[in-house]
């Protein structure tokens, strides 16, 4: 967790929700629908920590760490399709390690690492349907695997 936040010249808004994992920060994009608040939700309901919920405030830290946060008008507070918006503890700003995209199934074994490019800065990233079971797993083993190798898994390996 990062104390203070960031100069709002160099603050960017972007539409995804953001949830922390033992001191990383996950971002979740996607297209409305694609169930951003919804693997948010259960990954809060796993020991993740809200961050922001459907808007992020990212901002490059001068350690060159992208920070997310949430917008002031928004920051505690979280949406729960058919319950309405609930206020909930959150983080204030924090370092981001992992992109997920949401949407259709990813392929079976990607071959290659992905990375998404947010504030000058290449982030490790991954596809997810959101709605799979497995979905909260799926984001905490990329985590644990950025965090323990530095590296993320690709596809089948060759062994000639």
């Amino acid at each position: 967790m990062m104390a203070g936040s960031p100069p709002p010249s160099q603050v960017q808004t972007i539409h995804a929700t953001c949830v922390a994992i033992e001191g990383c920060a996950i971002l979740l994009t996607g297209p409305s629908g694609s169930g951003k608040s919804d693997l948010a939700l259960r990954l809060i309901d796993r020991g993740a920590q809200l961050v922001s919920d459907d808007y992020t405030q990212i901002s490059n830290a001068p350690d060159g760490t992208l920070i997310a946060s949430a917008p002031p008008t928004i920051s505690g507070k979280m949406e729960i399709r058919g319950i309405g918006i609930i206020e909930i503890p959150y983080i204030e700003c924090i370092s981001i390690r992992l992109v997920v995209e949401l949407g259709e199934a990813p392929e079976r074994l990607p071959l290659t690492a992905l990375s998404a490019r947010l504030g000058n800065i290449d982030l490790p990233m991954m596809k997810l349907s959101a709605f799979e079971a497995s979905a909260p797993l799926k984001v905490e083993m990329m985590l644990r695997q950025i965090r323990n190798s530095g590296a993320l898994p690709t596809g089948p390996h060759d062994e000639r």
